[in-house]
This record gives structure tokens, sequence and C-alpha cells, in this order.
């Protein structure tokens, strides 16, 4: 045991520094680290872990542990400027890294597995996760070498070797050493990545601005994480925080003076609006008589997600030593997420008004309209006659409150893929018609054309009540830190926009890799070698994809989305396998890391316009509905936008001995796409 040292200024310092800086149990420069007794150390992770339960003497003998193997790894290292995180909080994983170490020109990311006699996998992922995590979304780790280190304190000694992965973006490939290797770990790195000195204070003084996957942000979220925790904010982009402050204060003044209100959240895709929805409905769920709940249509979103939140919500209570059964959450866990149309059925048994007095509707404009309506309630639930459409029954819903109610209506223009989709204006005719007494909220971007509402609001009648509020639209994409533009240029190239597309797409490509090929595997072992850790990466392909059998490829083949999205590398229902293919319908709202997007003859290029078509039987029909038509085109689009980081583009050559893959059903598309600047994978 060290002994304890004399108080002194730079004691008194490092000790303020400590207070200062709340994203590490305990943090301090490498010099105080090296001289204060364990005992205080250990006292103030204690502490500082205590506000998220109570502290298992397992994890006080780890913690013992790392600080005997980092103390005797760091005697013969100068600590003028280094520094040592212990338990590092990453939100958007929702993980704490267990030891950072800032020394010499490198931030070593540790992973401790105390007693661990061999390096697993899932243990490698973890820890490279936590380091691309810091690469891509902490501002002062943007430029530094980061290196992950498995410590596998009881695993036999393997050999010290540095590397970079196939984009050599300063993250090196993750180092494995048990507790006696640790040390020569530290020297080898340095020696032989020689950096300008990082000083520590600096480094943990830059800003976490992360981009949370759809799945990430909901995790967060619901365990108590503010929306400003798992965001990135930036001068060119709408911030998050003031949508959803606008929309806190509007549901606060309805529940004060007793009114209802019915506001519209718009946005490019990936701008957020799904994270504001989310944000709006865990704030809200349990707060005195308001009660939220987060609506969607969208039956894989809302299955990926209950399930996502079910299982963090045992692991972290089993962490905590408690028990909890995995039904026992997801009761919980449906009170908070539920499909749209449940919600509807509850309601037509039950007459009372809703327990909540804030909904949220995700892809509002997905609602069905009156016909569809109607069709279903007499198919499926046998009220004939049914005379409202989803939009206007949803409300009739809500206005059943007798004091005050809000809805929240997530929107984004060009998103509707199926028949009978009301639109924004279904919700507008409906709130004319039947609830004048409600007042309206929406940003001016409403009125654009892809939403197609402007003639309705300017013929509203004067009872029509209309607030507008420009903090309601988000203009830019944050699906990704590297898909700001993508949205941009997959409209361009849907739209025809030639030059506008190559304009764009030198923007995007520097930092987001768009790769053409006429090779499914070559498209597949391509998005492979991009991922590392737990990136994920999967095949999609368009719903009328239908001749893409040869490549092994069914798009009528069963996919679960749940195991798609969520589970890991061993299970080959899961993305990474990429046999079971994602179409537009499941995919829709969720995102992937690393996209393979699979073309099929169903959407063709002809010179100077799109053709439409689907396989009937044993033949490609021209599909001729405007609505089909465009339905089809927002599934590629869909499609094209659903991968964070990059992804590769796959146009098959068809083939002259089958008449359904032609080879003139491909070569079109793949050049128009080549000639727009994609490159092309040899």
């Amino acid at each position: 045991m060290r002994s304890a040292p004399q108080t002194s200024t730079s004691e008194v310092a490092a000790a303020s520094y400590r207070v200062a800086r709340s994203r590490a149990y305990y943090s301090s420069d490498l010099a105080t680290f090296l001289d204060e007794e364990n005992t205080r150390i250990l006292g103030t992770l204690s502490r500082a872990a205590s506000d998220d339960g109570p502290i298992e003497p397992a994890q006080l003998l780890s913690w013992e542990q790392q600080i005997r193997c980092l103390t005797s790894a760091l005697r013969s290292h100068p600590a003028s400027t280094g520094g040592v995180f212990f338990e590092y909080a990453v939100p958007r994983l929702g993980r704490r890294i267990d030891v950072v170490l800032v020394l010499g020109g490198v931030v070593f990311v540790i992973e401790f597995k105390v007693g661990a006699k061999q390096y697993t996998a899932a243990a490698l992922d973890q820890v490279w996760d936590y380091a691309l995590d810091l690469k891509n979304f902490h501002e002062t780790s943007h430029d530094k070498v980061l290196c992950p280190v498995l410590v596998a304190t009881d695993a036999p000694a393997r050999p010290i070797r540095t590397a970079t992965s196939v984009r050599d973006d300063g993250v090196l490939v993750p180092i494995c050493c048990n507790s006696a290797q640790l040390d020569a770990v530290l020297d080898h790195v340095l020696q032989s990545r020689p950096q300008s000195l990082v000083v520590a204070r600096d480094w943990d003084a830059g800003r976490y601005a992360p981009t949370p996957s759809i799945i990430e942000a909901a995790l967060a979220l619901y365990s108590g994480h503010g929306v400003a925790e798992i965001s990135r904010f930036g001068a060119e982009e709408r911030n998050l925080r003031e949508t959803s402050s606008a929309v806190d204060a509007l549901i606060e003044q309805c529940r004060e003076s007793r009114q209802k209100a019915i506001c519209f959240v718009t946005g490019v895709p990936g701008a957020g609006k799904t994270l504001v929805g989310l944000n709006v409905a865990a704030t809200h769920a349990q707060q005195g008589d308001t009660h939220s709940v987060f609506l969607s249509g969208n039956g894989p979103l809302v299955a990926v997600l209950r399930e996502a939140l079910t299982r963090d919500q045992v692991r972290r209570t089993r962490a905590r030593g408690e028990k909890l059964t995995k039904s026992a959450a997801l009761t919980t866990v449906k009170s908070f997420i539920q499909n749209v149309h449940h919600f509807r059925d509850e309601y037509l048994r039950d007459q009372r008004p809703p327990v909540d007095h804030v909904a949220v509707f995700d892809e509002a404009q997905r609602a069905w309209n009156l016909t569809q309506t109607a069709a279903f309630m007499q198919r499926k639930r046998g009220q004939a006659g049914f005379d409202m459409s989803e939009p206007e029954y949803l409300i009739s819903c809500m206005d059943r409150h007798p004091d005050w109610a809000v809805i929240v209506c997530l929107v984004g223009g060009g998103q509707e893929i199926n028949t009978g989709e009301a639109g924004i204006r279904g919700w507008l005719e409906a709130l004319s018609r039947r609830f004048p007494h409600w007042k309206v909220h929406l940003p001016a971007e409403l009125r654009d054309s892809e939403y197609q509402v402007a003639d309705f609001l300017r013929q509203a009648p004067p009872t029509f009540s209309v607030v507008n509020d420009e903090r309601l639209h988000l203009a830019v994409s944050m699906r990704s830190f590297r898909a700001q533009h993508v949205s941009t240029l997959v409209k361009q190239v849907l739209d025809l926009e030639r030059q506008e597309a190559v304009r764009t797409l030198v923007r995007v490509l520097p930092s987001y890799p768009i790769v053409l090929t006429r090779d499914v595997n070559l498209g597949k072992e391509w998005v492979r070698s991009q991922a590392r850790g737990n990136e994920r990466y999967g095949l999609m392909v368009s719903s009328q994809a239908e001749r893409l059998r040869p490549h092994a490829i069914h798009v009528r083949a069963p996919m679960d989305p749940v195991h798609w999205f969520l589970d890991g590398k061993e299970d080959v229902r899961s993305s990474y396998y990429l046999e079971d293919v994602a179409t537009e319908f499941h995919v829709q709202g969720l995102e992937l890391d690393w996209g393979c997007v699979v073309w099929d003859g169903d959407f063709r290029f002809a010179g100077s316009a799109w053709t439409h078509h689907a396989f009937v039987g044993s033949k490609w029909q021209n599909i001729n509905s405007p609505e089909r038509r465009t339905f089809q085109k927002n599934a590629y689009r869909v499609l094209l936008t659903r991968a964070r980081q990059g992804v590769a583009i796959v146009v098959p050559t068809g083939t002259a001995s089958d008449a359904t893959r032609d080879p003139k059903f491909y070569d079109s598309t793949f050049e128009y796409l080549r000639q727009i600047g994609i490159p092309v994978l040899r």
C-alpha cells in the first residue's frame, strides 16, 4: 500500500481538476495518481459510482487490481502532461470505459477483464467500439492516435504489434496483453507511434458530440440521459435541444391552460425527428398527470426498439445485483413504445380517454386515409361503415380528455412507401373538419412541395388556428458525422439532377465512402472490410427485387428485424451474416453503420427517366400508377440513406440467357451511377 502524500498545492489543484470533470468517476494527472493512496482512489470511485446503484465487492476488487496494474506499468514513464480517467462515460453506448490513459502523444483506451484467462472476440470489439466512439465524437480525439488495449489479466502473453485498419484514421487495431505486459505495450506503442505530447487536461476539455443511432438514442433516453448528452450540435445544424424545448413548452402551456394542441416536427431524413419524439416521450412518461406514449405504425421499428430496451433494462438491473425477468421489463417498455394500430384497437374497445395526455406519432405521414381505414375496419374488425381516416380517429381518441391533450406528429417528406397513406394533409383536413378547437403549431417548411399541404393551408377557414414556429423544423441530416450530405445526394440522384449530384458527391466522398460494383460478393466483402468493432453492416434490397435469387437473395424469404438489427456476429439471423435481406419496410426509421444495397431491375434508368416495374408471374410488368411509382422511388430513397458511415451499391450484370435478367435492365443504371462519379470497385 502506498503511503498517503502530504497535502500540497499540486494535490489541491489535482483534486479540483477531478471535481470539475464529471465524465469519469475518477480523473487525475499521472503524478498525483502515482502518489495517491489506493484506498482514496477507491473511495472516489465508489462515491461517484454509488449514484448508479450499490457497489458490489467484486467491482471494488476489480478496481483495486486495475489500479495496481496501471501503477506498475506507469512507474517508468514521465508524467508531466499525462492523465488517467477511470470509468469514463460514453453516453452514446450507455457504458463506461474502464480506463482512458493519456500518455505521451497517445490516448490509450483500456478495457480490463480481471481474472480472464483468454482474449474473447466480444471483448476486443468492445474496446474497439470505445476507441472509435472517442475518435468520431470527442472533438479533442479527432486528430489523436487512439490505441485500444484489452487487458485479460491472467491470459497467456501475446506478441505486441501495432497496426491500423483498412481506414488509417489514427485508431489502432486492438492490442491484447495480460497484466504483466501492459508496461511493454505502452513502451512499444509510444516508440512506434511518436506524436506530439497530448495534454490530458486539454484533451478532457473537448466536447463530446455524438450522433447516436435510433436504437442507441432510445437506450440512452430510456435510461435517464437527456437529449443534450447524446446529440451533436454544430453551427449549421438546428439545435435538437431547442426543438425539444419548444415541444416541452407547448405541453406545459396546454397543461396549465387546459387546452388542446397538435404540433408537427418536420425535417430531412436523419435530421433527428424520432430522437426529438423519444426525448419528449421519455421526459413526460411519468411526470405527474402528463403521461406520454411514443406511437409508431412502423412494426419493425417498434419491435426492435422494444426488444433493445427490454434487453438493456434486464442487463442494467442484473448488473446492480437485482432480479428482473424479461417479461416484467417488457411490460414496462410496452407502455412507453406502442404500435399505433394497437393503440387504435385499444380505444375502439375502451371509450374512455387514454391514460396518456401526450401522444407522439412517429412517421405521422404514413397514417391511413379514409378508404384504407374503412376497408381495414370492415375486413379485420367487423366494423362496417367506419367513417374516419386514421388521423381523424387518433385525434378523436385524444380529444376524449375533458381538460387538455397534446399530439406531436413527426413527419418526413418523401417517405410514403405504402398504398393508402394519408400524408400530412389527412391530419390537417381532420383538424379543420372536426376539431377546430385544437391549435395547430407547425414550421413554415411544412408548406414545401414534398409535404403537399401548401394549397390546403392557403385555403383553410378562419377557424383553423395555426401558429408558426420555426423551431419545429430540423434542417440538416444528423444521421452521422459522415452522412450530413448523403440525403441531398440521394435526392439529386433519384430526381435525375446530374450536375448537382456530381457536385454534392465531391463533398460526400472524402468522409462518407460510396462505392459501386457489379459483383454482389465484392460488395459484401467491402462492407465487411470497412466495419470495425461492433459496427453493424447488412444487405438491403427493394421489396420489388424479385430477380436476385441467382445471387442467393430471396426477397420473400422471412426475416426477423429484431434478430437482424440486434443480434451479434455469432447469430446467422443477424445482419452481419449478409444472408437475410432487409427491404425498405424493415429498415425505414432504423439504421446500419455500413450498407450493401443490391439494385434490381424493378427501378431502371432509361436514358432520361426512371422506369418502374413489378415482377408478376414469370415476367416484369410496367407500373403505371403515379402513386405506386412514387412509393417505388421512395423505397430506393430509404435504402440508400440507411447507412451511417458508408454504402456499397451493387448493380448486377444480368445475363442474356435469362429474359428476366436481361443486361439492359441493369447496364444503364450502372452507367448513370458511374458517370455521376461514384467510384467503381475493381
